[in-house]
C-alpha cells in the first residue's frame, strides 16, 4: 500500500498523497499507521500525510452513506447491503445522525453498516457530513501520532528486527480492529 524507503521519498509530493489515499480506500487504519512511520522516517511530510488521509477518509465516509442512499433507489443494490431492521428507522436515524456517525468511527466494523444505512435512511446530509469530517479529524489524527511514536520507537530501536517490529504493528491493529468488530457482530 504504501512503500516506506527510499522509494517513496524520492517520489513527488502528489503521488505520495495519491498514494495514501487510495489506502484509506483499501484499509484506512493501516494507511494511517503506514502514513505515520513514513512521516516519522522522513519519507513524506507530517501536513502531506495528514491531508491526504483526512481527504482520503472524509472521501470514503461520504462514499459510503452515497452507496447507501443508491441502495434505497435500486432495489439490485439494496440486496448487498447490511441494514439495521426497525419500524420507524428513517425517523430514528435522521434525529441520531450526529450520535451515530461520531460514536461508528471510533467503533471498528461500525461505519460500513451505520453510514450506508444513514444514506439509505436520508439522514440528512450536511450534518451527516459535518460530524464525519469532525470525527475523522479526532480518530485520524490520534491514530497517527499513536503511530508515529510506537514506529518512531520500533525504526530507533529494533536495529534490524525494525521491519519485523513494523509489520507485527501494522497487523495488530487490523487484528484488533476484527476481532472487535467480530465481538459486536456476535454479541448482536
Amino acid at each position: 500500500m504504501i512503500a516506506i524507503g527510499p522509494a517513496m521519498a524520492s517520489q513527488p509530493a502528489w503521488l505520495k498523497a495519491a498514494t495514501i489515499i487510495v489506502g484509506t480506500f483499501i484499509l484506512e487504519d493501516v494507511a494511517t499507521v503506514l502514513s505515520a512511520i513514513a512521516a516519522r522516517a522522513g519519507e513524506v511530510s507530517i501536513p502531506l500525510a495528514l491531508g491526504a488521509l483526512y481527504f482520503g477518509v472524509a472521501v470514503g465516509d461520504m462514499g459510503l452513506y452515497g452507496l447507501g442512499a443508491a441502495g434505497a433507489r435500486w432495489p439490485y443494490l439494496k440486496r448487498f447491503l447490511t441494514l439495521p431492521k426497525r419500524e420507524r428507522t428513517q425517523d430514528w436515524f435522521s434525529s441520531n445522525v450526529i450520535r451515530v456517525v461520531a460514536i461508528s468511527r471510533f467503533v471498528p466494523g461500525a461505519r460500513l453498516p451505520l453510514y450506508t444505512a444513514c444514506g439509505f435512511f436520508r439522514a440528512p446530509f450536511l450534518p451527516f457530513a459535518m460530524t464525519a469530517v469532525l470525527a475523522t479529524l479526532v480518530w485520524t489524527t490520534c491514530l497517527f501520532l499513536l503511530a508515529m511514536r510506537v514506529g518512531g520507537w520500533l525504526l530507533a530501536h529494533q536495529g534490524g528486527w525494525r521491519w519485523a517490529g513494523l509489520a507485527g504493528f501494522v497487523l495488530c491493529i487490523v487484528v484488533v480492529g476484527r476481532l472487535i468488530a467480530r465481538l459486536q457482530t456476535v454479541s448482536q
